[in-house]
């Protein structure tokens, strides 16, 4: 079972999106990440196959970001000769430097991020850009011209949508009005940004999900990454959900749990 026939809208950006993203945090940091077990980073022959991997079980998503170390750095000779099979989403306003995180959401900062990301990642254009919140989700758009600067990037070409990774409902519901696209938190742990969720379904937006699984913290019980994914897929407006995995057996797993459960919502 694949999801190459669960392709679903990305709001009303003309993307079509895996329901599964591959995050890609584990390629590019070690340092400062919530999960509950260690992990090694993997090699560049690692990385490609599990790439091959996701693309054969009809992954087409991929989040990374500069805050994730060396994430688009390793992802742009990666993708070299498959680039216009993937729909990359990256960020801005988050940088990881020396063990810390700093943020910058000034206009400025913002096209220098978006044009070294384009460096990086070796490609002409970027399919979707966040804006990596630092929680102050409402001052961050009123306020930073981080949101001016994304819709002029998305005039030029260089990206194709942009939107907003926050911590509020608040935030969520107001990057929408504007924005392409918001990532919110949503699993079975925590659902507060529900209405951002519905918000999106009824105004043709698109929803990616962080923390499908609750990055690892799920409590044991029936088949939680089952009851995960029939939670988020039974949601229209959820476009996608990321999962941050580098081990292909559990992607493999993610991805045929994921399949069925989509073919019960269409049936």
């Amino acid at each position: 079972m694949t999801l190459h026939e669960h392709y679903r809208p990305l709001g009303s950006t003309g993307l079509l999106v895996s329901p599964l993203g591959l995050g890609t945090v584990k390629l590019g940091r070690d340092q400062g990440v919530k999960y509950p077990n260690g992990f090694t980073i993997p090699d560049d022959e690692q990385a490609r196959q599990l790439l091959a991997l996701a693309r054969e079980l009809g992954i087409n998503l991929i989040d990374t970001a500069p805050a994730y170390g060396v994430s688009e750095e390793r992802l742009g000779p990666l993708l070299a000769g498959q680039r216009d099979k993937w729909v990359v989403v990256s960020k801005v306003g988050e940088e990881f430097e020396n063990g810390q995180s700093r943020f910058d959401f000034s206009a400025d900062h913002t096209r220098f991020s978006v044009e070294r990301s384009l460096k990086r990642l070796r490609t002409d254009r970027i399919e979707l850009v966040l804006v990596h919140s630092d929680g102050n989700d409402v001052d961050i758009l009123r306020n930073s011209g981080v949101y001016q600067a994304l819709a002029e990037l998305k005039q030029e070409g260089k990206i194709l949508g942009f939107g907003f990774s926050g911590k509020t409902v608040e935030g969520g519901l107001l990057a929408l009005e504007q924005g392409d696209c918001a990532m919110v938190t949503y699993n079975l742990n925590e659902q507060a940004e529900r209405q951002v969720i519905d918000y999106a379904a009824a105004h043709g937006k698109g929803i990616l999900v962080k923390k499908a699984l609750a990055s690892g913290h799920l409590a044991p019980g029936e088949d939680p990454v089952r009851r995960s994914f029939e939670l988020l897929f039974g949601e229209p407006g959820v476009s996608s959900a990321i999962v941050g995995t580098i081990n292909p057996r559990h992607l493999t797993e993610n991805v045929r749990t994921a399949a069925a459960v989509l073919a019960n919502v269409r049936s």
